[in-house]
C-alpha cells in the first residue's frame, strides 16, 4: 500500500464489503449479529470457525448462506460415528480404462472452499483428524499422494454442547486448530417472530453474490497489511501469557481454575481477528479495544479448566473475561 489515500480508500472497500455480505446473510438469518460478524472475521483472517449450540438455531442456514453470498464452491459433511476418513478426503478407486485398469482418486466432500462440518463431536478421533489436517495443510494426503486444497479453504463445524451420549469430544490440540469457538445462543422473542414470518409464509429469500475467491484472497492479504504497535503487540501476548497458571501474568482465577493455559496460535487469533476489526472500525492500525473485542472467542477453547473450576461451575469464559477486565493495557 503506497499511499494514505490509497489505505484509506482500501479500508472503505473492506468495510462496504463486509457490510454487504453481512445484510445478505441477514436476508435468511434473523438476528446472531455478533456470530455472523464472528464467521466473518474468521473468513478474512484466513481461519476456521467451530459453532456451539443446540440443533435447531440456524448454524448450518448461516453457512449455507455465507456460501451463498460469496461465489464459492460449497460442501455439507453430516458427521456421524460410522463416517470414514475417506468419506471426507476421498479415495482411490479401479476404473477401466481402454489401456486396462487404472488407479484414480475421487475427492470427497472435503474438496470445497467452503466446508460444513455438521456435528464434527459425532465422528470418531480418527475421522476427526483427517478433516483437521486438511484445516491445517490446506492439503490432503491420499494413497501417499498430497492434494492441494483451493483458495480460500474455511471449515466451519457446528457440535451440539448437550447430548454428548455417543460422541466425541475434540481434543485440545484440535480445537486450537479453530479460529474462533462461538457460542450460539437463543432467539429474541422479536426475532422468533420474524423468523416465522420468513420460514411458514412459502417465501424464500433470494441471497445475491458478493464477493469471489479472488476477493477473498485479496481481502486477506489486506488484513496482514494492517498495522500494529510493538505495545499493542505486547497487549496480546500479555493476554496469552496471562491464560497460563503460575506463570508471571497469571490472575488469581487462571491460578485457581485453569489447568493449562493458551498456546501461541492464541496470540496469533488474538493479532489478526484484532486487524479485521481495526479495518471495519475504519482504522489501518490495531487499537488495544480490537484485541479486547476478539478475546473471548480467540480464547475460550484452547484453555484448559481444572477439577475445582468445574465444581465450582466455573466456564472458560469466565476466566477470560476476567482476563480482559483486569489486565493493564500498557505494562510500560
Amino acid at each position: 500500500m503506497s499511499s494514505d489515500g490509497n489505505i484509506d480508500a482500501r479500508v472503505q472497500s473492506f468495510r462496504e464489503t463486509f457490510e454487504r455480505t453481512r445484510a445478505e446473510i441477514a436476508k435468511a438469518v434473523v438476528g446472531h449479529t455478533e456470530i455472523v460478524d464472528g464467521v466473518l472475521i474468521c473468513l478474512f483472517a484466513g481461519g476456521h470457525c467451530l459453532l456451539e449450540g443446540v440443533p435447531g438455531l440456524g448454524k448450518t442456514l448461516l453457512i449455507r448462506s455465507l456460501s451463498q453470498a460469496l461465489h464459492l464452491k460449497f460442501s455439507r459433511v453430516q458427521f456421524t460415528p460410522d463416517l470414514m476418513p475417506a468419506d471426507v478426503t476421498g479415495t482411490t478407486i479401479v476404473v477401466e480404462t481402454e489401456n486396462g485398469r487404472d488407479f484414480q482418486f475421487r475427492k470427497g466432500p472435503i474438496f470445497a472452499q467452503i466446508v460444513l462440518a455438521d456435528e464434527i463431536n459425532r465422528a470418531t478421533p480418527k475421522t476427526q483428524s483427517s478433516m483437521l489436517e486438511a484445516m491445517q495443510e490446506r492439503s490432503v494426503t491420499v494413497g501417499g499422494v498430497s492434494h492441494e486444497l483451493e483458495k480460500p479453504f474455511f471449515v466451519m463445524a457446528t457440535q451440539n454442547p448437550i447430548e454428548q451420549e455417543g460422541t466425541y469430544p475434540l481434543p485440545e490440540a484440535q480445537l486450537d486448530r479453530f479460529f474462533f469457538k462461538l457460542v450460539v445462543g437463543y432467539s429474541s422473542r422479536a426475532e422468533l417472530s420474524t423468523i416465522l414470518d420468513r420460514t411458514t409464509t412459502g417465501e424464500s429469500p433470494r441471497i445475491e453474490r458478493v464477493l469471489d475467491a479472488a476477493g477473498i484472497v485479496e481481502a486477506q492479504k489486506l488484513v496482514r497489511s494492517v498495522a500494529i504497535a510493538p505495545h499493542v503487540q505486547d497487549y496480546a501476548v500479555r493476554m496469552v501469557l496471562a491464560t497460563h497458571p503460575g506463570g508471571q501474568f497469571a490472575t488469581p482465577m487462571t491460578n485457581q481454575f485453569l489447568r493449562f493455559g493458551a498456546s501461541p496460535r492464541a496470540a496469533q487469533t488474538l493479532v489478526l481477528g484484532a486487524k479485521v476489526k481495526a479495518l471495519l472500525a475504519g482504522r489501518s492500525a490495531v487499537a488495544f479495544e480490537d484485541i479486547k473485542a476478539v478475546a473471548l472467542p480467540a480464547l475460550r477453547h484452547r484453555v484448559l479448566l481444572n477439577f475445582e473450576a468445574e465444581a465450582e461451575g466455573r466456564a472458560a469464559d469466565d476466566v477470560v473475561q476476567n482476563i480482559i477486565d483486569t489486565l493493564v493495557l500498557d505494562a510500560h
